[in-house]
């Protein structure tokens, strides 16, 4: 006859029994785990996407806010009226080279580009024609 306590005894050490418990928990160590990557990763590739849209948009941008300005025909059409200009030539392309912009016309309307209007000689008055 067998001793209950025995019984008990081998079914609670059951190599069988205690193997399932640890290999459920390997289980679900190694679900949680990859949840977690999967995770990682789909934020990283939406921040790639993020940093590559804002990377495009900066260089639409910058190819947009430069603008291509023939300086010598645009000052060629802001001095024709000037008595010097040689003198108005030269000074209107320095200005354009540095502002990217002559204003129209061939005298005033500066408030159409602000950098060309700021430009100061050496005795403090204005350099752009």
């Amino acid at each position: 006859m067998s001793c209950p306590i025995a019984l008990e005894y081998a079914y609670i050490k059951s190599p069988l029994h205690f193997h399932s418990s640890q290999h459920n928990m390997k289980i679900f160590t190694l679900f949680l785990i990859s949840i977690l990557l999967i995770q990682v990763f789909a934020d990283a590739a939406a921040a790639a996407e993020e940093i590559e849209a804002d990377n495009e948009g900066a260089l639409h941008k910058k190819i947009h806010t430069i603008k291509r300005i023939h300086c010598g025909y645009a000052c060629a059409r802001r001095c024709k009226k000037s008595s010097r200009k040689k003198v108005c030539m030269r000074a209107c392309k320095t200005c354009c080279a540095r502002c990217k912009c002559v204003p129209p016309g061939t005298y005033g309307n500066k408030q159409a580009c602000p950098c060309y209007a700021k430009l100061k000689t050496h005795g403090n008055r204005p350099k752009c024609p």
